[in-house]
């Protein structure tokens, strides 16, 4: 069994939560961390466990426009860039036992605010017939540059953890 972690961050920490995940699963099986700009979709056939995290953008997952927010925000000239969003829907049709997992970031103060990229990507992967093993997570960030709350990344390794758990455990039984 191996797995994939594929992120996208606008602003380094979603990229800081995949590395705390890919931790946690790297405890039960090899992982390999990659952010989705270096990653063709292809890369994830190999894989049982693929979890796919990126940003809160607008209540869901980014699109090319609050991309391209977020890079004038950090001050850099606007270049397209491939999200999460995209990803998933290049991906193909999966064996049975390929699984899913979904995690986001997002501002604290928002927190009960609708809307959530892990919930959207688990949403479209579902609607394409992958088979999705976890809700999503929100791990949290003190404003929309950041940085993570305090014990963010210890949360995400252990979620990492119990995730990397129960795709053994799932597809053991398979």
């Amino acid at each position: 069994m191996s797995a994939l972690v594929v992120y996208e961050s606008s602003f380094g920490n979603t990229a800081l939560v995949a590395r705390a995940v890919g931790d946690g699963i790297a405890a039960h099986m090899p992982v390999r961390v990659r952010s989705v700009s270096s990653l063709g979709v292809d890369e994830a056939d190999g894989e049982d466990l693929v979890v796919i995290g990126g940003p809160t953008h607008a209540f869901g997952m980014s699109r090319p426009q609050t991309r391209r927010d977020a890079q004038v925000r950090l001050g850099d000239e606007p270049v397209e860039s491939l999200g999460i969003r995209e990803w998933i829907d290049r991906l193909s049709p999966d064996r049975d036992d390929h699984l899913y997992a979904t995690f986001d970031t997002r501002v604290e103060k928002v927190r009960h605010l609708p809307g959530s990229a892990a919930h959207a990507a688990a949403r479209a992967l579902r609607h394409d017939g992958h088979r999705v093993v976890d809700r999503g997570v929100s791990f949290y960030v003190a404003d929309v540059e950041g940085p993570l709350l305090p014990r963010e990344r210890d949360r995400a390794r252990e979620w990492g953890e119990r995730l990397a758990h129960k795709a053994q455990e799932l597809l053991l039984r398979a």
